[in-house]
């Protein structure tokens, strides 16, 4: 696994006009690893708030989107402008984001798993499992569910890593399945703060949802009993009130 997961983009953006419309430029490195080995170059050539042409250092060339921008793309593809912005990648982002970001860069903060169990809506399988994973950063993560230590690639639907709002994410991850006698399921979570995979086993012999049915049940049954005792209780005394008037 990969030493982090970050995306983060140093931007860069210049402004013009041009018979009273606005072209400008948008120059981003985009990164996902501490050392930057798969760090992106992108930039960006707008005209009238409509992209008309992009470089992108994975893609090695110009690319246009519009008329005007497929021509462009071609004029400098075939030229030393070409060349001159395949360097930018080295000089302007390894340059900066070493600096610029030291500090995102080296945090990170491990996530918290919880694994519970729920009934599918619609389903041929009997049980569903949910993994929540919370507060983790940075955003990437990989959720997966293993059976006696394999991995289960079928029956599975995971959400998109979402944003709390301070800097931490969750995410969650669905596997509806039958159960099997003596089988272990698991739900395997990796991610940049982690020495190792975090594993975390369901207990099948008491799903929540049965523990939950189960204290209700409990509490039922007990308040029954209060209510059984007080009405005898109740009887009793009104029974030591009673004249008894004998009849013929």
């Amino acid at each position: 696994m990969a030493s982090s997961f970050l995306c983060l983009s140093l931007l860069f953006i210049s402004l013009s006009t041009a018979d009273g419309f606005m072209s400008y430029n948008v120059a981003r490195c985009v990164f996902n690893s501490t050392d930057l080995k798969d760090i992106q170059y992108i930039d960006s050539f707008y005209y009238n708030m409509m992209e008309v042409v992009r470089f992108d250092s994975n893609v090695g060339k110009f690319v246009g989107y519009t008329e005007y921008g497929v021509k462009t793309a071609e004029e400098w593809n075939s030229g030393a402008y070409l060349t001159q912005v395949k360097t930018e990648k080295e000089r302007y982002c390894h340059n900066n984001i070493g600096i610029w970001y030291s500090n995102p860069l080296s945090k990170s903060a491990k996530p918290y798993v919880r694994l519970h169990s729920t009934t599918p809506a619609s389903s041929q399988h009997q049980a569903m499992l949910v993994c929540s994973v919370y507060d983790f950063y940075p955003k990437y993560i990989r959720v997966s569910w293993l059976r006696d230590g394999k991995e289960i690639t079928s029956d599975v639907t995971s959400t998109e890593e979402m944003a709390d709002g301070d800097w931490y994410y969750q995410t969650h991850s669905h596997l509806e399945y039958t159960p099997r006698s003596g089988e272990k399921i698991s739900c395997k979570v990796e991610h940049a703060s982690l020495d190792k995979p975090l594993i975390t086993d369901w207990d099948p012999s008491m799903p929540e949802s049965e523990r939950n049915k189960l204290a209700i049940g409990g509490s039922g049954l007990i308040l029954g009993l209060i209510l059984s005792l007080a009405g005898y209780i109740y009887y009793k005394r009104k029974a030591r009130g009673r004249i008894l008037v004998p009849t013929n």
